[in-house]
């Protein structure tokens, strides 16, 4: 017999074969991941509630409503970061807990580390001090960029948060994202994140349009996985660090899909299925500089793998 006020354990949900891509990458995330990352997993592909996923992320949250604590792990230290409260977002998004107070405090912290233009800086100074990736610059005066700001509105527009901060952050974007010219392929990413959500369709669909064009020109996607060789890798990033078309297009509604036909996103999620490794999680392309982050940063890698291979309807075991 139970014991009187024992909490119940939690059903047992099914269980994948235990070699599929799938049971996989669970092993891997319950070996490496945080709990975050656990709580995610057991969300998107075990039955979970949102709650648990919930009370992971506020161990990362700070009085001022940002997010610190290395929730985005090449930024180490307690501090708020706009990287870390755009990654707060994210996580709330996919569980659709995107509103309500906490989201307004968010709006907040970001309205008080935004630049004069109205955008968000990548990194705010406040970081000093703390470990970080040899890769990130910590400046005095940081301009804002689109790298973050169009990911963050584009988040709370699909969400339909309004706050003042949004007007002048919404025409930062709009502003950015139709003026890139020589562009790098992770603020190609952020212009589609905010493209993906703007209010405007037409425009963005017009932007998207420009923007895939660029992209094919100045080769910023690999659209032939048997010779990496012939796509350059932007300058300062690692030679591993390409991009594809799965990366701009994340699930097939969004306006970057129409960029690429359907060989080359075949292709593209073939080679994406193709990069689990034998611990059964997914590489990350970036420089590794210490072993907690890549860690942390193969966990998230992993679960974008899965959600983006079954977004496209490819079999996870």
């Amino acid at each position: 017999m139970a014991e009187t006020g024992a909490s119940p354990l939690p059903p047992t949900p099914p269980t994948p074969p235990a070699h599929s891509p799938l049971a996989r990458a669970e092993h891997f995330l319950w070996v490496t991941a945080r709990v975050l990352e656990q709580r995610l997993f057991a969300y998107h592909f075990r039955g979970g509630d949102a709650g648990p996923v919930e009370t992971a992320l506020d161990a990362y949250r700070n009085e001022d409503g940002g997010y610190g604590h290395a929730l985005e792990p090449d930024l180490r230290g307690p501090v708020s970061q706009p990287l870390h409260t755009a990654h707060a977002l994210r996580v709330l998004d996919a569980v659709g807990g995107c509103g309500g107070q906490r989201v307004e405090r968010m709006c907040r912290y970001l309205t008080s580390v935004s630049t004069p233009d109205g955008a968000l800086p990548a990194v705010h100074p406040s970081l000093r001090g703390y470990p970080a990736a040899p890769f990130v610059r910590v400046v005095d005066d940081p301009p804002g960029e689109l790298l973050v700001t169009g990911p963050v509105v584009g988040l709370l527009h699909r969400n339909e948060v309004w706050h003042a901060w949004l007007f002048r952050a919404t025409d930062f974007c709009w502003q950015a994202a139709e003026s890139l010219g020589t562009s790098h392929p992770y603020e190609v990413e952020a212009a589609v994140a905010f493209l993906d959500a703007a209010p405007d369709r037409p425009r963005a669909e017009a932007a998207a349009d420009r923007l895939g064009r660029l992209v094919r020109e100045q080769r910023l996607a690999v659209l032939d996985p048997d010779d990496l060789d012939a796509y350059p890798v932007s300058p300062g990033h690692a030679r591993s660090e390409h991009h594809f078309p799965h990366d701009y297009a994340r699930n097939p509604r969004s306006l970057a899909r129409a960029w690429f036909t359907d060989g080359e996103m075949t292709r593209s999620l073939d080679f994406l299925a193709a990069e689990q490794e034998q611990d059964g999680g997914w590489p990350v392309r970036r420089p590794h500089w210490a072993p907690s982050p890549t860690l942390e940063a193969r966990s998230k890698a992993t679960l974008e793998a899965l959600r983006t291979l079954r977004a496209y309807g490819r079999s996870l075991g």
